[in-house]
């Protein structure tokens, strides 16, 4: 599968701290092999936009779709607690 990054998702991850970044990369290595990897612990989020969560770390999530052969990712936050 191929990755995208959105516009929003490219800045938000260039003002991320450089251990999301790091984090962020690992991780998007993981979703390019497998979805189901149990680090990304990925779930649908929102059944109506066909938006998935997944992991960055313990405090930072990254949401994406997938559309055809693609991971469109859109934004890259913390994670509200």
């Amino acid at each position: 599968m191929k990755i995208i990054l959105s516009d929003k998702a490219s800045i938000e991850i260039a003002d991320a701290p450089p251990a999301v970044r790091k984090a962020f990369h690992k991780q998007l290595l993981f979703l390019e092999r497998d979805l189901r990897h149990p680090s990304l612990r990925a779930k649908k989020y929102d059944e109506v936009k066909d938006r998935w969560q997944a992991r960055v770390n313990r405090t930072w999530r990254f949401y994406f779709k997938i559309v055809d052969e693609a991971y469109i990712i859109e934004d890259i936050v913390p994670h509200p607690k």
